[in-house]
């Protein structure tokens, strides 16, 4: 059975990474919306249809490397988090960049 500590630590973590997936995905997700509005206005309006699909393909290129960076930076943070003599006050700070 879990302590409070680690309970503690377990809720702290997750919070960490939904704001690390909220802050990151933002400008991804904008440049996405983007990518897809590009590639429609060259697919129907000018015609360029090879063109268009090509910057359709754009999206999921710009998601899965948003992806791949916010993972690495949740993963350092679990790390941080998750080392061996660290206490809650001290992973806390170091997450808020106190330290």
């Amino acid at each position: 059975m879990a302590n409070r500590q680690q309970i503690a630590e377990r809720e702290v973590t997750e919070q960490a990474a939904e704001e690390v997936g909220e802050e990151a995905m933002g400008p991804a997700f904008v440049a996405s919306a983007a990518s897809v509005g590009l590639s429609l206005y060259y697919f129907f309006l000018r015609g360029e249809r090879q063109l268009g699909a090509f910057i359709g393909l754009w999206p999921p290129t710009i998601l899965a490397f948003a992806s791949y960076f916010n993972q690495r930076k949740m993963l350092n943070q679990l790390q941080s988090v998750t080392q061996p003599g660290t206490t809650l006050k001290n992973a806390f700070d170091s997450m808020m960049g106190n330290r």
